[in-house]
């Protein structure tokens, strides 16, 4: 198959207010062009329903009938995404004939990890057979649950995408891949035919949560509270005993399986620095758990945008960490990129998921095609 252009959408559990959307050309292996990036702004309106609906997920957690707020939120995202997504390629003098496939990853809002005995199970709200039809194009969607289905973590489904990157560069098991979202994961290849990925811990949805409950704004701008606070060292021993840090891979998270709740009692200053020293000291203990640990970690995703997270890196991790601007990436492209990339892996029917990413007995395909 010839590279074709693709377009990938990307909202995190973070809640920043913006779609990402990236337009790549490719043919799901290579990566032949980087094309256009920008954050488009969801109405407030779309953004409180899409946080009363993370809210009211926890409290369904899988269990009867789906809530009444599902549906609403759906239509909303699907019909905000879509308008971006038109308005994007719009803007970049082309057509929605230009665009082979639409990538859309949709609204995480529950994702539960499969414990032995019990598969996983995982929740992306998003109308692919909507999309398809106001955009009149390809759309892939629903990417993660045939890989729940069988028996796999259902994320991080980057890994793919990371290694293509990493190829790219000429890279080695020296280097590796940190994404710092909600929940912070990481991609790491041998330069030759082995992927690994998972979840190392929490990224910047704790801080976020704790900085915006003591009424302070939406995230720890940047990095101010924490470099401004001490750690709290015996309490960040205690936090580093959870054993999710030290579980063997393939293994993955939600949002919410680490709160703000660790710096619960804290003035700002010391919380922060508590819950960016966790994130940072997590990730130490996930390049432990590698093959051949990384001395060097490129960095993608919001979090690298905090300075405290990435001069504790260094500290914590004992790996050196730079942008991913560094070596020419859009850090904060990769992820919608990502789901333009897995567009087109599956339209050529490509596997997307992997025993060493997420723990499926072999590799294979995933998402679903309307339009």
């Amino acid at each position: 198959m010839d590279p074709i252009w693709a377009i990938g959408l990307m909202t995190g559990t973070v809640l920043d207010g913006n779609i990402d959307v990236a337009l790549l050309k490719t043919d799901g292996e290579t990566i032949e062009q980087f094309g256009a990036y920008t954050l488009a702004p969801y109405d407030r309106d779309v953004r409180d329903i899409l946080e009363e609906t993370l809210a009211q997920a926890r409290v369904w957690n899988f269990e009867g009938a789906d809530p009444a707020i599902f549906a609403e939120a759906e239509a909303a995202l699907t019909r905000a995404q879509s308008a971006a997504v038109r308005s994007f390629v719009e803007g970049q003098g082309m057509t929605m004939a230009d665009i082979g496939v639409v990538g859309f990853h949709g609204q995480s809002v529950l994702h539960r990890a499969p414990q032995p005995g019990r598969i996983g199970d995982t929740r992306q709200l998003g109308d692919g057979a909507l999309m398809a039809q106001l955009l009149d194009t390809k759309v892939a969607f629903d990417f993660r649950s045939a890989d729940i289905r069988a028996g796999g973590q259902g994320a991080p489904l980057s890994a793919i995408y990371h290694a293509a990157l990493l190829r790219k560069l000429g890279s080695d098991g020296d280097t590796a891949v940190l994404n710092l979202g909600g929940v912070a994961n990481i991609t790491w290849w041998d330069g030759q035919d082995l992927v690994i990925a998972f979840d190392t811990g929490p990224a910047n949805a704790p801080i976020n949560d704790f900085v915006k409950s003591l009424g302070l704004g939406e995230m720890d701008r940047g990095g101010a509270l924490a470099k401004a606070g001490t750690v709290d060292e015996t309490r960040l021993a205690k936090l580093l005993e959870h054993p999710y840090l030290t579980a063997a891979y393939p293994k993955s998270l939600d949002r919410f399986d680490f709160t703000a709740e660790m710096a619960r009692g804290m003035d700002a200053e010391s919380g922060a620095a508590l819950l960016t020293a966790f994130t940072t000291s997590a990730v130490g203990k996930a390049l432990d758990l590698l093959p051949h640990r990384p001395k060097r970690l490129i960095v993608c995703g919001g979090g690298r945008h905090n300075p405290s997270i990435m001069a504790m890196l260094p500290l914590r991790a004992g790996v050196e960490a730079v942008p991913a601007e560094t070596v020419g990436w859009r850090g904060d492209a990769i992820e919608a990129e990502c789901f333009a990339f897995l567009a087109v892996r599956t339209l050529r029917g490509l596997p997307i998921s992997f025993p060493t990413t997420t723990g499926v007995a072999a590799p294979m395909p995933g998402g679903r095609i309307a339009g």
